[in-house]
C-alpha cells in the first residue's frame, strides 16, 4: 500500500480553492483505487494506452476492487473514472474478444455483468467521472453508477452491432435512464453522441469542460459527505428496492426504512443542528 497526498479542487463563492487530503493507494492490474480519510475511495482503470479499455482480467480486477471497497466499514462515497484525459472506459478489449470462439464466450459478458452488479450493490453512492470516450462495456459501466459528471469532450455509444454483436448485459439499464426510443436509436446504430446530447436525453446529469470536472464531482462528494452517513446507505439500498419491487412494496419499504431511522443518533444530531441553527438565525434576525 502506498500512502501519498492528493490535492483536490471545489468552488467556493469566491472562485475556485483546493484541498489536500493523504490517501492509501493500492494497484491490481490495471485498477487502482485510494482511499482519503473521508471515506471517499476513488478508482482509476489505468490502461490509457489502449482507452482503459477492459479485458477479461481488467473486467475481473475492477468488480473485485469494488467488492473489496464496498465492505470498509467508513466508506462514504466512491468515484470511476479513467486514466488519462482520453477515455472512461473504452469498452471491452476488441483484440481479445476476436479471439472468443463461438460457444465458449460466456465470460467476458459475465464478467460484465460482475462489474456492473459490484457496482449497483456498492452500500454507498456510485459517481461516475467521465473524462473522455464512454462506449459499450464503458457505458454499461457508466448506467451502472448512481450519478455521471462528464467532461463536454466525451462521447458515448454502444457499437457492439458494428463488430456483429447485439449489446446485452446492463445495456438494459438504458431505457430507464434515456427511454426506449433514444436506447433503440444507439443498440440499433452504434452511433456515437456527444457530450451535449448524452445531458439533453439523461444520459449524464452535468456537463462541464474538462479543468472543471475534478470540481464538479467534488460539489456532489461534498453534498454527500455533510449528510448522515446512515441515510445515505440506506437511501442507496430503497434505490435498489424501487428498481425491482412494485410501487406498493417499494412505499411499504420506504416507511420500515424511515420509521427505522427516526430516533437514532445520527438523526438527533443532525435535526438537533438544524433546530439550533435556525435558533440562531433568529436570534440575528428578530
Amino acid at each position: 500500500m502506498e500512502v501519498k497526498e492528493i490535492t483536490v479542487p471545489y468552488k467556493t463563492a469566491d472562485g475556485m480553492a483546493e484541498k489536500k487530503f493523504t490517501v492509501y493507494r493500492t494497484q491490481h492490474g490495471p485498477i487502482i483505487a485510494e482511499t482519503d480519510g473521508r471515506g471517499v475511495a476513488r478508482i482509476t482503470v489505468d490502461n490509457a494506452a489502449r482507452r482503459n479499455a477492459l479485458g477479461n482480467a481488467g473486467k475481473r480486477e475492477l468488480a473485485e476492487t469494488f467488492e473489496r471497497v464496498g465492505v470498509e466499514p467508513d466508506l462514504r462515497v466512491i468515484v470511476l473514472t479513467g486514466a488519462g484525459d482520453r477515455a472512461f472506459i473504452g469498452g471491452a478489449d476488441v483484440t481479445e474478444m476476436s479471439t472468443f470462439e463461438h460457444g465458449h464466450a460466456s465470460e467476458g459478458p459475465a464478467l460484465t455483468h460482475r462489474v456492473c452488479e459490484a457496482i449497483r450493490r456498492a452500500p454507498v453512492p456510485v459517481i461516475a467521472r467521465i473524462n473522455g470516450y464512454c462506449f459499450g462495456a464503458g457505458l454499461e459501466i457508466a448506467a451502472s453508477c448512481d450519478m455521471r459528471a462528464a467532461a463536454d469532450t466525451a462521447r458515448f455509444g454502444m457499437p457492439e452491432v458494428l463488430f456483429g454483436l447485439p449489446s446485452g448485459m446492463e445495456a438494459c439499464l438504458l431505457p430507464q435512464l434515456i427511454g426506449w426510443g433514444k436506447t433503440r436509436e444507439l443498440v440499433f446504430t452504434g452511433r456515437h453522441i456527444d457530450a451535449r446530447e448524452a445531458a439533453e436525453c439523461h444520459l449524464v446529469e452535468r456537463i462541464v469542460p474538462p479543468e472543471e470536472l475534478d470540481a464538479a464531482v467534488e460539489d456532489w462528494v461534498a453534498a454527500i459527505l455533510s449528510a448522515g452517513p446512515n441515510a445515505i446507505r440506506a437511501q442507496k439500498a430503497l434505490i435498489r428496492d424501487w428498481e425491482r419491487m412494485s410501487i406498493a412494496d417499494s412505499i411499504r419499504q420506504g416507511i420500515d426504512a424511515v420509521a427505522a431511522a427516526h430516533g437514532t443518533a445520527e438523526t438527533k444530531r443532525l435535526m438537533g443542528a438544524f433546530a439550533e441553527q435556525r435558533r440562531r438565525k433568529r436570534e440575528d434576525n428578530p
